[in-house]
């Protein structure tokens, strides 16, 4: 077990110390006693994940989320893209697309209940795309269906397609981090037009989002959400992803936090914006609160928490044209993991032998076991290693831990400054400060709904 010794100030400003374990996410007073919480019936509905590793691999079984990955072709070439470096496969067409439904049909035992078309830009396949969606439609009418597109293809055609089959649409959009990314799709005034036109008919389904990620020249999630909130004049948006990058290469590691400095002013910016509740647009304002709040109070076992992405357990799987299953949507069959094995894992026609051995569990990483954010993080990118990987986790410990200390200052109103425990010092001193009175409780936040709290 990892427990962390958290100092505080109280809403009087008195020192208070709280005890928390990553393990059990109990939260305790400074003689060991649980700390006064309101009682939430448990909804874990999950026994104990299995923890994958090249010599333990994954298992994979007929799907509930089925993710086809059409091909990493893209129209564009941004800087932090995750498959911007990953080789090529041999690109299907829409002639395979015939024998890929015989595949599915004779391989899964059940229907998929969501099924996401990936690409590279999804966009550049809507030859094969159409006749795929409209099969798989006939075949699955109850599954959910999406994209993610980077917009710049979208036009009023496209857009009544993907409104009538019933498509879930995010947009990929760094708002006013965008250059960092690469091309602006809304400065050119067809692809703006395009992107407004499946908005405006979208949004009122709840059908879209805007998919902006944080990176190192795009740290204010208020700003993200003023961008977008200009652009559509919908008090309703919804902005999708938010999180801090993971890198996959040197430029995703370009757009990584440089510093201690870097770190420590991200993460006091993080904490302001989520105190003055200026940032509830953003999924993963609402989500990472809820879960921190649903983790102390129903004392979440770690034993639970699978990988972030989901990938790591058995009924999310994905597969190309071929067939061939491979690690997520965003690798290749003919792309390696940095441990040294193939991206690809297994073939559909035999689920049961497919091995997941590229990947590592976050229980298998020191860094994660000894980490007080683990609850929420549930591990950087699985299949990450070397310096990528402490990089990735780097950045998702910064993007994490302001959302920690917002919930328990949401729960005890006791404002955290300092973690103590098996830390460095950069993480441990949470917000650089140069004196504990520098941090006081604040009482603004985002609202958190917990079930039977």
């Amino acid at each position: 077990m990892a427990k962390f010794t958290l100092l505080a100030r109280d809403r009087a400003n008195s020192p208070v110390t709280l005890i928390y374990d990553n393990q059990t996410s109990e939260l305790l007073d400074g003689d060991l006693m649980p700390w006064p919480l309101p009682y939430v019936e448990k909804t874990l509905s999950v026994g104990h994940i299995e923890a994958i590793s090249q010599t333990m691999p994954g298992r994979k079984e007929s799907p509930k989320v089925l993710k086809i990955q059409l091909g990493l072709s893209c129209n564009y070439s941004c800087d932090y893209c995750s498959q911007r470096f990953v080789p090529h496969a041999e690109e299907t067409t829409q002639a395979d697309v015939p024998q890929f439904l015989h595949l599915l049909e004779s391989s899964l035992e059940r229907a998929p209940e969501r099924i996401e078309f990936w690409g590279g830009e999804p966009l550049v396949y809507i030859k094969t795309l159409r006749p795929l969606a409209e099969a798989l439609r006939q075949r699955y009418p109850a599954a959910s269906f999406s994209i993610v597109t980077n917009g710049s293809l979208l036009n009023p055609e496209v857009n009544t397609w993907l409104d009538v089959m019933g498509f879930g649409v995010g947009v990929s959009h760094d708002g006013p981090g965008q250059a960092a990314r690469g091309p602006d799709p809304l400065n050119d005034e067809a692809s703006r037009e395009g992107i407004m036109d499946l908005y405006q008919r979208l949004a009122p389904k709840g059908r879209i989002s805007f998919n902006a990620m944080v990176h190192r020249t795009n740290t204010s999630r208020e700003e993200i959400a003023k961008f977008f909130l200009q652009l559509t004049g919908d008090s309703s948006l919804s902005i999708g992803e938010g999180a801090f990058v993971d890198p996959y290469d040197a430029g995703g590691l370009a757009n990584s936090i440089q510093s201690e400095q870097e770190a420590f002013a991200f993460r006091r910016q993080s904490l302001d914006e989520i105190r003055r509740g200026r940032i509830v647009h953003l999924d993963v304002a609402r989500s990472r609160m809820q879960e921190w709040a649903r983790s102390i109070l129903e004392r979440r076992p770690a034993s639970v928490l699978g990988q972030k992405c989901g990938m790591d357990t058995a009924n999310q799987v994905a597969v190309d044209l071929m067939g061939n299953v491979l690690t997520c949507q965003n690798v290749s069959a003919v792309s390696v993991a940095p441990n040294g094995q193939s991206h690809h894992i297994g073939h559909l026609s035999n689920l049961k032998a497919v091995a997941l051995n590229t990947s590592t569990h976050w229980s298998k990483r020191t860094e994660c076991l000894n980490c007080p954010v683990l609850q929420a993080c549930k591990g950087a990118c699985m299949f990450l290693e070397g310096p990528l990987w402490t990089a990735a986790c780097d950045n998702a410990y910064s993007d994490h831990v302001p959302f920690f200390v917002a919930a328990i200052e949401h729960l005890t109103g006791c404002a955290v400054y300092r973690i103590e425990g098996d830390l460095p010092e950069d993480r441990a001193d949470v917000f650089g400060l140069k004196s504990q009175d520098q941090i006081s409780p604040r009482r603004k936040f985002i609202p958190i709904e917990v079930s039977n709290a």
